[in-house]
């Protein structure tokens, strides 16, 4: 079966602290997006996106502030791989970040960290070592 994930959308309330925290958490860049028109126009739609390979098999996503949406919960969980998960675990404190839950062991499935973003939304890191 196909992965089905395709995009996700992380929503913040401050681009720039969301900013930030990701890229200093998972050592990356993230570039801005261009929006449609009639959101530009309005000011009230902004996207920050994680890098992703347009030809490549992987799945990317978003920062996203918008007008009249809160960020924070719990409800969906989007994982990041990383090389060893606690490598980024230690990031998040320093990124202004919370651990909820240190490197635990998914048997034969690798490693996972759960965490909160300067957002209040819950994130997990996935390695496998």
């Amino acid at each position: 079966m196909k992965n089905p994930v395709t995009w996700f959308e992380i929503y913040v309330q401050d681009m720039d602290r969301a900013k930030r925290f990701y890229e200093a958490v998972l050592n990356i860049q993230m570039e801005d997006m261009i929006v449609p028109t009639e959101l530009d126009e309005m000011n009230s739609f902004h996207m920050v996106s994680f890098p992703f390979d347009m030809n490549g098999p992987n799945i990317s996503g978003a920062l996203v502030k918008a007008e009249g949406i809160e960020s924070g919960g719990t409800g969906t969980v989007v994982y990041f791989t990383c090389e060893d998960c606690k490598t980024e675990e230690n990031r998040v404190h320093k990124a202004g970040g919370t651990i909820l839950k240190e490197k635990f062991s998914i048997g034969e499935f690798g490693f996972c960290t759960i965490c909160q973003d300067t957002e209040g939304n819950m994130i997990g890191l996935h390695s496998m070592k």
